[in-house]
């Protein structure tokens, strides 16, 4: 069992980084290559069930609003010296059909929005806040975060077994019922909230760093709030909830207007 608690103690020390842009301490087991090489595989796979949409104009706004948010994105990373963070990215901006709302960015740089979120967006602007808050998500290292999460509960899962294997097993599978309970809402959704409203800030940021207005993002996500259906307490939620969200984004949008230009224009670090 102190073998375990070592090994698991060493696994913490080395796996802990900090987010590229606000500092926050994340853990980050799975090598980036392996990421970039999941993604990779899971996009082409998604791409051959889901073909882009033939919607012209759609797929142009897509396209266009991607790409601005992406050289801001790398001016950013740039400026800050950490230009290589975004080292093996591929970026693709698709637009495929789907009545789904929603949109998503794996590592890498792969973007995919549904045209379900078209009428929500509304125009440039609103787009802006899906693209960059979905792009904030991939170069945040959200991903490999979620994921060793996950790896690290089923290690913790494991350690614990073991360390009851001498109590009956009625014992043992309240333990493990209880950790599973704990992990899940002690830690795993809450770290998912503290991503959700990362994505929120960074991607008021490089819309703004974009040529967007971040004034767009609050009206954005009081249409998606009145999209209404069943939504859990906050606190059994990957998510914030929709006021969170909104009085959390008006907080951030002095910060995000000192970083707006015009698109095209290089940016003026602080």
């Amino acid at each position: 069992m102190r073998f375990l608690r070592l090994a698991l103690l060493a696994l913490l020390v080395t796996a802990c980084v900090a987010v590229p842009l606000t500092g926050r301490k994340q853990l980050s087991i799975v090598p980036q290559s392996s990421m970039l090489s999941m993604s990779s595989q899971q996009y082409g796979a998604f791409l051959e069930k889901h073909p882009p949409s033939n919607d012209k104009a759609g797929s142009a706004m897509v396209a266009t609003v991607g790409a601005n948010i992406q050289h801001a994105v790398e001016q950013f990373f740039a400026a800050k010296g950490m230009g290589g963070k975004l080292s093996g990215y591929q970026w693709e901006f698709r637009l495929v059909d789907s009545k789904e709302v929603n949109a998503w960015c794996m590592p890498g740089g792969k973007v995919v929005v549904y045209s379900g979120i078209l009428p929500v967006a509304r125009d440039a602007a609103g787009l802006a806040v899906v693209m960059g808050h979905e792009i904030a998500h991939a170069v945040a290292n959200h991903g490999n975060e979620r994921m060793s999460q996950e790896l690290l509960a089923q290690f913790g899962a494991t350690a614990l077994d073991a360390a009851l294997k001498e109590k009956p097993q009625e014992t043992r599978e309240m333990w493990n019922t209880a950790f599973g309970v704990g992990a899940t809402y002690g830690a795993l959704l809450p770290f998912s909230r503290v991503q959700e409203s990362e994505a929120d800030h960074l991607g008021l940021i490089f819309m703004a760093s974009a040529g967007y207005d971040p004034h767009a993002a609050p009206e954005f996500w009081k249409r998606m709030a009145q999209l209404g259906g069943s939504k859990p307490p906050e606190f059994l939620s990957t998510h914030p909830s929709d006021e969170t969200r909104i009085r959390k984004i008006n907080e951030w949008i002095p910060e995000a207007v000192t970083y707006a230009r015009p698109q095209n224009q290089p940016m003026r670090m602080k």
